[in-house]
């Protein structure tokens, strides 16, 4: 055996599989990571640090379970089906959200719940299509991240999820088996590795490294030495690498097999081969001296540990204690203990830790661990700090633990502080899990310490009898209650006990007959709450009876609103609502009856939804009638609340029927605002001249010429226009000239005109905007005094600066430095700025002064410069920066004291990343390596994606690579994300191999990807021509495309007659998944005669992929010989909708619309997709009554499908609009948009429609009605979607027409925005931007203009334009935010051009992300 491990160093190392880290001899990184296991559970396999006592291995034949479960996983198996686009989609979003639960929950605690995994279990077996990601996010979920579970229910819920998702055609690769093993090795199950291997290749799943590892995992588990050897020999012909994973396996399997001397000499072997020990590794043989109990080895090991070039970390520490008990050994544990550092998530490791042992049984170990807390309460780390043992006692009761070491539990826990009401909490848990015997006992210890026991502790026991109806527990309930000397209240003999009797007499009789004491008035209360939600008759027989006692109406209000919701009996809600207004009875003293009243109806309309509300309007107006009527009077304000919740409602009719109770009435008006703008030049210049003839006042027409030259860039017309008419110029229009020559860069001109408009107006100053283009203008032009005086008028001025004008003086400070400015400029006005309190001093407005020094390699100077703005002002502009220079020149004097002042200033945690990114940066891995292994730390999302940024942006894959490996047992560190990084720069950089191999890293790591990794991995290898190991997850657009591409119809393949079924079955599904449907039909009709039988998913599969290229007769005739051969067979509710789609495209309306019908006789679910189709092909042949009976059946299927209402409303208008009856269709328009629920929806869709048919009598008749709704209803949606629509189509007189007739829709903002949204996402549409911007030029602010432009230009390839607009707006005063320049600097680099500007480091998604919260947080100043 020495020697075969010996011989490992003469083994080809692969650099797929193995890599020589620079500064280390170390094979590969640490292999312990965020999925790879709980803490304090085992952890086997690959990655095992902790072992048990040697079990020999024992024959397959011995456990059966074992290998019948192996011979079901064995089949690799193809059945995926084609899913339709709508199943992709939704897939997606499940897998989304599950992957971010799950992976929220591993980070956050290191563990997940069994609750939560379920639930992601049946949520994905219910679309019935589970694609291979989210099998393979299941199965990993199965081991050791399940802490709360025994390892035979792990297991078993694996093997369940398994054959479960085969069954629904999950199709399984080799990275499935290997998760299997994964779960297998840290759940102790005991299996046969050669039968797994032997039943995998089989299958035609060929192993990978990952998976021999795992495999000599599995033997050295169980101390076979000779089995590991074998796969050892399979490892070596195959030559494969033997990597640090298998030596660690080796030392536990000789520890498990007796032999520790050997174990312990497998370090010397590593060391001979080449590879450094790791922590892992010692890990593995502290566990071999754990189970043993020899507590001399285990120090000396982990001193030879600590001396090592690495250290081990808590979560280390912990597998060796929990080796320690489950060995039996529980007395060395303490001093083990003394090793733990407790560093930063300390707290979530060790609750996974008492978690593990719990579970074991050993309780008492996990109590000694949980006490350790206590020193760590001041961190406040999990939140409560005050309970830190709650997850500790839930645990307990869960688990079945004696209540007397409970007891002893809880007051430690209380003593020490640790836990306010221990007690309390472990009688909430017994409760919730619905353990009524251990739930009173615990009360009795409760009342031994005299605590109180209050009556809603035993709601929960009581609800289960409530639905079960289940008289005889509630009644014990009730009994353990008076034992413990207990008084239901009312609310408890009301709402959970009451229920359960069919009368007041029943449960007083069973109560008296149970020897229970319930006072009188909770049963009279009970019984009003039952009447007002039953019978309103009967109340009021009972209440209107003199004899009647007093009862609150509070007691009673929400029953009584129940009951008023619920019946249609007026005249008894009006008569209960008068009793109520005239007796005195149900009224709290100090209250009037007027006000208990008023309060009644408030909270009525307040409980109701809009839609109930609607739906009852009339029985609301008949109510509030008669009780005018009754003289019933309501207070002012209490009419205000009322009216504001219908008004919200859409509901302003019932208004008048509730002012009628009201003495004094509200009134509220409001007036329409009307605006408008002549643009046109040369007309404005007619009407120039007409007025000063008329001596008429012309300033505002003048103002309008100058804009409308100003939007040409025609400076010299526009001066000659104002001198022209220089007596009547305005504040406003020399403000417009001023930007203007801004523009121009003619500061002298600019200069000139502000004085000049002070001398006409003493009073009037610029804007923020038009100072700030003067500012930049003056300081590019070395004119800094004069921009110094400029920023001092702005502060005598009041003139206030938001956010952007912060990125406008950014970006001036940074023109100074790249126009040669220096550092004395820069200060000068820096200075001013912040003196003045113009801007607050940031760190982006600082930095212009370092990038002086840093731009002529002057760092003692940049470093001096950053700490006094730290100084001054609490930045550290460009510090990283700084440093990655003196790291590269190596001044380590001045790189302690930059270090110094972050640690203080900025914590260690900040200067720690400074200092990583700097050693990454220049390439000191080794010292790198030693910052992420520094205790304490944790990831930071932001400052990582930020470097992995630089490095894709830069293509500098080592020290990418570098800092994914480092990272790998950084807490909180989101693995995916990080492998993700190296995959998109394999695709930049076209590099295959490296992706390959980090592939294999990341199963080794049992890292879940997200379905975006596997595409941009599946990419780079299928760009060179390279078979992708897994199930690529599909994307819309990728079916959509495969769904459109013709299928050549080629002649069928030769059946083998040795084939059997099941065979032929993965054969005929790959041939549908390749799109080569047509072949796969040909193949179906030629071995159906020979009688081969497949299953019906076969059948259903290949059908929808026929369906999904149209070929519609060819999927009936498999649909039919399908039913011949499989009794009871139909179509599913996908492959039906498909049928649906395509009849529809046919123009087969009424064959759609019954196989509508028969899917829902079926109880199936059409998709949206199909509903759409059927509806739009309804529409366009005139067939309104089946648009009817659609909309009529989605009102009964009980769910939406996310169908807009406009579907069926644009549908059947366009039905009218196809028969001619155009009357109609504009009367049907009208109500809708009358109504105050649509009066924003859009009909784009009947406007495209009929323009594209050239419909000029319909195009006539709906402009008609846009422009009179507009006018007299101010509803402007239709004339706005008719307007986009004709700009759209390339009508721009037409659309000028209507402009001038509607001046309103200059005001749509919305809708404007969102068509330039729209059109700036296509190429080719910047021309109608323009367009837009010409016909409004003020519609929007420049800087949402300009983005969408820039947007566009940037999806045209068009850097010519782009570089232009740039110019244009840093002429303007308009300030690119961070998401258009990273786009520029893209277009920039693409053409080979570097950017005039530092391109901002985040991704676009962080930058688009920024936009959008920043959006949100405007919405409501806007509104």
């Amino acid at each position: 055996m020495a020697a075969l491990l010996r011989s490992a160093r003469l083994l080809k190392f692969s650099p797929l599989g193995l890599r020589q880290i620079t500064g280390t001899k170390r094979t590969g990184p640490p292999l312990s990571r965020l999925y790879s296991g709980t803490l304090g559970v085992r952890r086997a396999g690959v990655l095992s640090r902790h072992n048990r006592p040697g079990v020999e291995n024992t024959p397959s034949h011995a456990w059966p379970h074992a290998t019948v479960c192996v011979h079901h996983f064995s089949v690799a198996t193809e059945k995926k089906d084609e899913i339709s686009v709508v199943v992709r989609s939704k897939q997606a979003q499940n897998f989304d959200w599950a992957l971010s639960k799950l992976d929220s929950s591993v980070r956050r605690t290191g563990r997940i719940t069994k609750t939560l995994l379920l639930r992601i279990f049946h949520d994905v077996c219910r679309t019935g299509y589970p694609s291979g990601n989210q099998a393979l996010l299941l199965l990993r979920s199965c081991g050791a991240l399940l802490p709360e579970m025994g390892l035979q229910e792990r297991t078993e819920l694996a093997h369940r999820i398994w054959e479960r998702l085969q069954e629904l055609g999950a199709q399984y690769d080799v990275s499935h088996y290997n998760a299997l093993l994964k779960v297998y090795l840290q759940n102790e199950f005991n299996f046969s590795p050669m039968d797994f291997l032997a039943k995998m290749e089989t299958a035609n799943v060929q192993p990978n490294r990952v998976t021999y590892q795992r495999l000599i995992a599995a033997y050295c588990q169980n101390g076979d030495i000779e089995g590991a050897s074998a796969i050892l020999g399979f490892m070596k012909t195959k030559d494969l690498p033997i990597t640090e994973a298998v030596f660690n396996a080796l030392v536990t399997g000789h520890a498990r097999s007796g032999d520790i001397e050997s174990a312990k000499n497998i370090l010397s072997v590593m060391r001979g081969a080449g590879i450094d020990p790791g922590p892992d590794t010692y890990v593995s043989l502290l566990n071999g001296y754990a189970e043993k109990g020899d507590l001399d080895s285990l120090k000396k090991t982990l001193e030879e540990a600590e001396s090592a070039d690495f250290s081990l970390v808590d979560r280390d520490i912990m597998q060796v204690i929990f080796t320690l008990a489950k060995a039996g050994h529980q007395q060395h544990v303490p001093e083990i203990m003394e090793h733990l550092r407790q560093d930063r998530g300390y707290i979530p490791d060790a609750m996974n830790l008492c978690l593990s042992l719990v579970t074991q049984g050993l309780d008492e170990t996990a109590f000694t661990v949980l006490r350790t807390f206590s020193m760590l309460q001041s961190e406040d780390y999990y939140g409560d700090s005050d309970n830190l043992g709650s997850f500790f006692l839930r645990h307990c009761i869960n688990m079945d633990t004696p209540l007397e070491k409970i007891g002893r539990y809880c007051a430690e826990l209380q003593d020490s502080k640790m836990h306010t009401t221990p007690l309390n909490f472990v009688l909430s848990c017994a409760l919730e899990a619905k353990k009524t015997d251990v739930s009173f006992e615990v009360m009795k210890m409760m009342q031994e310490q005299n605590l109180p026991i209050r009556p809603h502790y035993f709601w929960p026991l009581l609800t289960q009898h409530v639905k079960d109806n289940n008289v005889a527990g509630a009644m014990e309930v009730m009994k353990g209650m008076q034992k413990l000397g207990v008084t239901p209240d009312l609310e408890t003999i009301s709402n959970y006990v009451y229920p359960v009797f069919p009368s007041t007499e029943a449960a007083r009789q069973a109560f008296k007959e149970a020897g229970i004491i319930v006072e009188l008035e909770g049963l009279l209360t009970s019984k009003i709450r039952f009447l007002a939600s039953s019978n309103l008759g009967r109340l009021y027989t009972l209440l209107s009876d003199p004899s009647h006692p007093p009862v609150d109406l509070g007691s009673f209000r929400s029953s009584l609103i129940h009951g008023f919701r619920k019946f249609d009996d007026i005249e008894c809600m009006v008569k209960l609502t008068k009793l109520l207004y005239d007796d005195e009875r149900f009224t709290k003293p100090g209250v009037t009856t007027a006000e208990t009243v008023s309060y009644l109806l408030y909270n009525l309309i307040d409980g109701m939804q809009a839609t109930e509300v609607q739906e009852q309007e009339d029985k609301l107006r008949n109510y509030f009638n008669q009780l005018k009527a009754e003289n019933i009077i309501i207070p002012a304000n209490i009419y205000k609340g009322i009216r504001n919740i219908l008004e919200s409602y859409h509901v302003p009719e019932l208004l008048k029927d509730v002012l009628v109770l009201v003495d004094p009435a509200d009134v509220v008006s409001s007036g329409p605002r009307v605006t408008g703008l002549e643009a046109n030049v040369s007309a404005l210049e007619n009407k120039l001249a007409e007025l000063k003839e008329e001596n008429k006042p012309l300033s505002s027409t003048l103002k309008q010429a100058i804009q409308a030259l100003a939007s040409e860039e025609c400076l010299q017309r526009a001066l000659e226009l104002k001198q022209k008419y220089e007596d009547q110029m305005k504040a406003g229009a020399y403000a417009i000239l001023i930007s203007l020559c801004c523009r121009h860069n003619n500061v002298d001109e600019a200069l000139s005109l502000k004085r000049e408009m002070s001398r006409k107006d003493s009073s009037a100053k610029l804007d923020a905007g038009k100072y700030m283009a003067l500012i930049k203008l003056l300081a590019k032009s070395d004119r800094v005094e004069e921009a110094v005086d400029l920023l001092k008028e702005m502060k005598e001025n009041d003139v206030v600066l938001n956010s952007s004008h912060s990125s406008m003086l950014f970006h001036t400070l940074n023109a100074v430095v790249y126009k040669g400015g220096g550092a004395p400029a820069i200060q000068r006005l820096q200075d001013t700025i912040f003196t003045l309190g113009l801007a607050k001093p940031t760190a982006n407005l600082c930095a212009p002064l370092i990038s002086v020094y840093l731009k002529s390699d002057d760092l003692p100077g940049a470093l001096e410069a950053a700490l006094e703005c730290q100084k001054r002002y609490g930045q550290l502009p460009r510090i990283h920066d700084i440093i990655v220079g003196l790291v590269e020149k190596g001044d380590t004097e001045l790189l302690q004291k930059a270090m110094d002042v972050v640690s203080q200033e900025r914590g260690e945690m900040t200067m720690l990343y400074y200092l990583l990114f700097a050693f990454l940066q220049t390439g000191r891995y080794r010292e790198a390596r030693k910052i992420i292994e520094t205790p304490g730390l944790r990831a930071r999302p932001g400052r990582l994606q930020w470097y992995a940024e630089k490095c894709i942006l830069t293509q500098q894959m080592e020290p990418l690579e570098q800092m994914v490996d480092m990272t790998s047992k950084l807490f909180e560190c989101d693995r995916d994300e990080m492998y993700s990084y190296i995959f998109r720069l394999c695709k930049e950089t076209n590099n295959w191999q490296k992706a390959e191999a980090t592939w294999t890293k990341m199963q080794e790591e049992n890292v879940i990807p997200r379905e975006r990794t596997l595409r941009l991995l599946a990419e780079v290898l299928k760009n060179n021509g390279q078979e992708v190991p897994f199930e690529v997850p599909e994307t819309f657009l990728q079916d959509e495309q495969e769904a459109n591409t013709p299928q050549v119809k080629t002649a069928a393949p030769s059946f083998k007659d040795t084939e059997n079924g099941a065979q032929y079955q993965v054969r005929l599904i790959s041939l549908c998944k390749k799109g080569k449907a047509n072949e796969a039909f040909a193949m179906l009709k030629e071995t159906d005669k020979r009688g081969v039988a497949v299953g019906p998913a076969c059948y259903d599969h290949l059908i929808r992929a026929l369906l999904a290229g149209g070929a519609i007769e060819d999927a009936m005739a498999v649909r039919d010989i399908a039913v011949s051969r499989v009794p009871g067979f139909q179509l599913s509710d996908i492959a039906n909708s498909l049928v649906i789609v395509t009849q529809s495209k046919r123009g087969q309306a009424q064959d759609a619309l019954e196989t509508l019908k028969s899917m829902l006789q079926q109880d199936q679910i059409p998709s949206q997709l199909a509903i759409t189709r059927l509806v739009q092909t309804l529409g366009s042949l005139g067939n309104l009554d089946g648009i009817k009976e659609v909309m009529s059946q989605m009102e009964r299927l009980g769910t939406s499908l996310n169908l807009s209402n406009m579907l069926f409303i644009n549908n059947m208008a366009l039905a009218h609009i196809k028969k001619g009856d155009l009357e109609s269709a504009v009367e049907m328009l009208e109500e809708v948009y009358t109504s105050s629920e649509n009066r924003n929806s859009s009909m784009s869709f009947v406007f495209r429609k009929i323009l594209m048919e050239e419909n000029d009598k319909a195009v006539d008749k709906l402009s008609a009605m846009a422009e009179r709704l507009a006018n007299h209803f101010a509803c402007y949606r239709p004339a706005t979607d008719l307007f986009l629509q004709l700009l759209e189509m390339d009508k721009v007189e037409d659309a000028k027409y209507m402009l001038a007739r509607i001046n309103a829709l200059a005001e749509q903002k919305e809708s404007l925005v969102s068509y330039l949204a729209r059109m700036s996402q296509q190429p080719g549409q910047t021309g109608k931007i323009k367009t837009l911007q010409s016909l409004i030029p003020d519609f929007v602010e420049k800087e949402v203009l300009f983005t969408y432009l820039m947007k566009s230009h940037v999806a045209d390839n068009d850097l010519p334009s782009a570089r232009a607009l740039y110019q244009r707006m840093q002429e303007e005063g308009v300030v690119a935010d961070e998401l258009s320049l990273k786009r520029l600097a893209v277009l920039y680099r693409q053409a080979g051009e570097m950017p005039p500007f530092p391109e901002p480091p985040e991704s676009f998604r962080f930058y688009a992300a920024k936009l959008k919260e920043r959006a949100v947080k405007a919405q409501p100043a806007d509104e």
